[in-house]
């Protein structure tokens, strides 16, 4: 499956995401019904983990991901219905993580940013947030978080957070009840009930990567 990335205005205009001194943001942000997040340097993690050790398992080199198709797995595996919507997908980075590892496309700035692609579900719209001076990757995505959270304008929210480094702030937000649908991401099972839905990473990305359920028996 393959999607040509075509450049457009955003859904999310990157200009009302002003982040104040105090590191709050402005919650007053039209969002569509559907939102992902994703911490770029949690995905490139997970993607050079796995790639790393099937590309052993298997004694064979792995596909470069065709990204539009992850998100098309990351849709299906969070029970995307046949009805087109609008998603946005904020991809959030710092100065150690600007392109996507082993994907196409992949510099966030030059490629990603302002793109988007259409699909059975609907379209998928890409925002590339960065870090810059104003505040760290986890502050970052904390905040952005919150807003989505709150927005009456999002029904479903799909976050791919790195737990390993501030999965104590992510993990409250995700429990609350908002009214929405959330489906978080996991490179494995927490050791204690989480109280919202949650999906196993490597499937999707092992799927992008081109591995065969035949390779594995």
């Amino acid at each position: 499956m393959l999607f040509e990335l075509v450049a457009k205005a955003f859904i999310v205009s990157l200009s009302t995401l002003k982040i104040k001194k105090n590191n709050t943001m402005d919650e007053k942000i039209k969002l569509p019904e559907n939102v992902m997040l994703i911490d770029v340097a949690f995905l490139n993690f997970a993607i050079q983990d796995l790639r790393l050790y099937f590309e052993e398992v298997l004694h064979r080199e792995l596909q470069v991901i065709d990204f539009s198709q992850l998100i098309c797995f990351f849709a299906l595996d969070a029970d995307y219905k046949e009805e087109p919507a609008s998603t946005q997908v904020l991809m959030i980075y710092d100065s150690s993580s600007t392109v996507l590892e082993h994907c196409t496309p992949s510099d966030l700035k030059t490629q990603l940013d302002g793109a988007a692609f259409n699909s059975q579900w609907g379209e998928f719209a890409f925002a590339s947030v960065p870090t810059a001076e104003m505040t760290n990757r986890a502050d970052l995505f904390t905040d952005l978080l919150q807003i989505v959270l709150n927005s009456s304008d999002v029904k479903r929210v799909i976050v791919l957070s790195y737990n390993d480094e501030y999965g104590e702030e992510i993990t409250p937000l995700l429990q609350k009840d908002h009214g929405k649908e959330v489906v978080q991401f996991r490179m494995q099972e927490s050791d204690q009930p989480l109280g919202y839905r949650w999906e196993m990473l490597p499937y999707p990305i092992m799927q992008a990567l081109g591995i065969r359920g035949d390779e594995l028996k």
